[in-house]
């Protein structure tokens, strides 16, 4: 009898373990097979060749190329004053009278004559005012062709070239861009301030430009034409080397990154040159990328 009890009991453990064993053999299969068929949301972007332009940011005012002050050709008092601010004026005209009479001393008003054509920008002089022949009774300027002067630090000198692009904008006119050229550069540095001085002309007039606005001004550069660009956030680090993760596969579930090594170009506002390892057309993970690995299975969301 005892030993009948005996042999029952050890068939019971035998039952017991071999359907523990099965129980974590089949939670571990499990386990393995979700890990397998595990997916990641990310998002993709479809790379296409595009153009880059690094720039330099710049501040300046907007002046007139030709401005000229109006002087009197005698010292006197203004006697009558013929123009106003904005008034457009032809080259000899009479913008002003000056009249030198003192006491005991008649003379005939003198005419003071605008020395070019353009508009009057400034009229300091008012009737009454006493002047001298170096004190300017207005000043005219051509306000049809209008520049820019910025001033470059010293630093960015070697950066600086002839005839280089820059994009202008205004606080007045947000989302407006105005295209300029730089045309002349100076040859030295102010020793005060350490800076360069160049000037910028705008490629088209344009009648919403006055003189006097602040001016921001993109200054390009360098250039890059049909460049592979990707989002700067896509490029991943790995042992100190950019790497970014290539779609491979179809959208319909099957679909998987490969880790792809790249080499980066220029870099300007979040948009990334790659020289080597990506071409046209490849679709790359532009977000989830943290828990990524080579060969991971994705689920694309855009």
């Amino acid at each position: 009898m005892k030993k009948s009890l005996k042999n029952s009991i050890l068939a019971i453990s035998a039952v017991a373990l071999t359907i523990g064993a099965t129980g974590c053999k089949g939670k571990s299969a499990a386990a393995d097979e979700e890990k397998k068929e595990q997916l990641y949301a990310v998002n993709t972007y479809k790379t296409v060749p595009g153009n880059l332009d690094d720039y330099l940011e710049f501040g300046g005012d907007v002046s007139s190329v030709n401005a000229v002050a109006v002087l009197p050709d005698m010292a006197g008092k203004v006697s009558r004053v013929t123009v106003s601010v904005g008034d457009l004026v032809h080259k000899d005209q009479v913008v002003a009278y000056v009249d030198a009479s003192r006491a005991g001393y008649s003379y005939t008003a003198s005419p003071v004559k605008a020395p070019i054509s353009g508009r009057i920008t400034a009229l300091p002089a008012t009737v009454g005012s006493t002047v001298s022949q170096s004190s300017p009774i207005a000043t005219v300027a051509q306000t049809d062709d209008l520049e820019i002067k910025i001033n470059i630090a010293e630093r960015f000198i070697s950066r600086i070239e002839q005839n280089q692009t820059a994009i202008v904008t205004f606080d007045a006119y947000p989302g407006a861009e105005f295209k300029a050229t730089a045309f002349e550069i100076s040859p030295v540095l102010d020793t005060s301030s350490r800076t360069m001085q160049v000037k910028l002309r705008f490629n088209e007039k344009d009648s919403r430009i006055k003189v006097g606005m602040y001016a921001r001004v993109k200054l390009v550069t360098e250039s890059v034409k049909d460049a592979i660009l990707v989002p700067s956030t896509a490029i991943v680090t790995r042992d100190q080397n950019p790497y970014l993760f290539v779609v491979s596969g179809s959208r319909g579930g099957n679909a998987s990154v490969k880790l792809t090594p790249v080499k980066l170009g220029l870099s300007v506002d979040n948009q990334t040159e790659i020289t080597d390892g990506l071409k046209a057309g490849d679709e790359i993970v532009v977000k989830g990328m943290s828990l990524l690995n080579d060969g991971a299975k994705i689920n694309i969301m855009n």
